[in-house]
């Protein structure tokens, strides 16, 4: 398995390797002893969690105060297109925005830290699965719109849905006001 660092300190990108015969394939989705090397570990993971999404459909861009939480995020069928933004002020890639496309071809899959602001456009319909660090509080959650100005993420396909939440979530401005930024 190969590990890729990106654009955001601390993302790293776990890449497999697919052993695909004619009965179909078969391949490692995560390796504890492979993201301990690179200072990882996923041994305190709370929560396993999966959503479904209809082709179009944005979830995001979510993150959460306090601690925060880290999370492995991969697509179990179909392919996404996963954006983060680093939203820790005393980051050295604070502000920046990457994105990676998830699909269950290459089967890559994204470790995010705690901090970041997360999201994904279904491209086709796709089931993502998210192993996290934390137990879900909802009293935590904090959001960014997805189409707000100052992140000026470009998503590629027409956005056919949004959740109530995402769509009235508020703006990159107010996130930083509400971190003390």
């Amino acid at each position: 398995m190969e590990v890729r660092t990106s654009a955001i300190d601390g993302v790293l990108l776990f890449v497999p390797t697919p052993h695909r015969d004619d009965r179909g394939l078969f391949t490692r989705t995560f390796d504890a002893a492979i993201g301990a090397e690179h200072g990882v570990d996923l041994g305190a993971l709370a929560q396993d969690s999966q959503s479904r999404s209809r082709a179009g459909t944005i979830r995001g861009m979510h993150t959460r105060r306090g601690a925060g939480e880290a999370k492995l995020v991969r697509v179990a069928h179909g392919a996404v297109h996963d954006v983060l933004v680093d939203a820790r002020p005393a980051s050295p890639t604070f502000g920046t925005v990457a994105s990676f496309r998830l699909d269950d071809v290459d089967f890559h899959h994204l470790y995010v830290p705690a901090g970041l602001l997360h999201g994904f456009q279904a491209i086709s319909d796709a089931d993502v699965c998210y192993r996290i660090d934390r137990p879900h509080a909802p009293g935590e959650d904090l959001g960014v719109a997805y189409d707000d100005p100052d992140l000026a993420i470009t998503w590629p396909v027409e956005v056919t849905a949004v959740s109530e939440r995402d769509r009235t979530a508020g703006s990159w401005k107010q996130l930083l006001a509400d971190l003390g930024a």
